[in-house]
């Protein structure tokens, strides 16, 4: 697997010849836009963040919409980042970024290789957070999108809660002042 991480401009070329569309491909700079935002803060809080890794992996982590617009993206995406030769941690990525992340049992059920696709990096778990903030291209409330999810997945739906721990952990790591 190559290391390098390819350029911004080389990520939106794979979006493009994958076939992505230009929504997801706005969608996609909009979650790199505030992921890098996150993790800037981030990193000004003494927390060790590849900025890059986020803003790179934030711009690729939709690829599989260029096939499937179904959660099931995050698998097709992953398969076409690995036949790239993608690094390692943006195929990590694109496979943890969905609802918070899914777990092994989920995954079972979904018909995925059965491993756990929970954000576990700081880097990944930025991705997964920017990604709820953002709807099309626009910033919208942590609430909208749990108000969203609630209605499609059920209100006990285990994604929820995950998407709320994964504000609070990242509101802790990352907001401003905090050390």
């Amino acid at each position: 697997m190559n290391d390098q991480l390819p350029s911004a401009e080389e990520a939106i070329k794979i979006l493009i010849e994958n076939g992505c569309s230009p929504r997801v491909i706005d969608h996609c700079k909009a979650v790199a836009e505030l992921a890098v935002n996150i993790a800037t803060r981030c990193k000004r809080n003494g927390i060790n963040v590849n900025v890059q890794l986020v803003y790179i992996g934030a711009l690729l982590h939709d690829l599989g919409r260029s096939k499937t617009h179904s959660v099931h993206h995050v698998i097709v995406g992953a398969e076409i980042a690995r036949s790239a030769n993608l690094p390692s941690d943006i195929i990590s990525i694109i496979e943890r970024h969905v609802g918070g992340g899914i777990s092994s049992e989920e995954a079972s059920k979904l018909g995925w290789p059965k491993k756990d696709y929970l954000p576990k990096t700081i880097e990944e778990k930025i991705v997964a957070y920017a990604d709820k903030l953002i709807k099309g291209a626009e910033i919208v409330p942590i609430e909208e999108t749990l108000r969203t999810l609630e209605v499609e997945l059920g209100p006990d739906h285990p994604a929820i809660r995950r998407i709320m721990n994964l504000q609070e952990e990242i509101m802790n790591l990352c907001k401003e002042g905090s050390s």
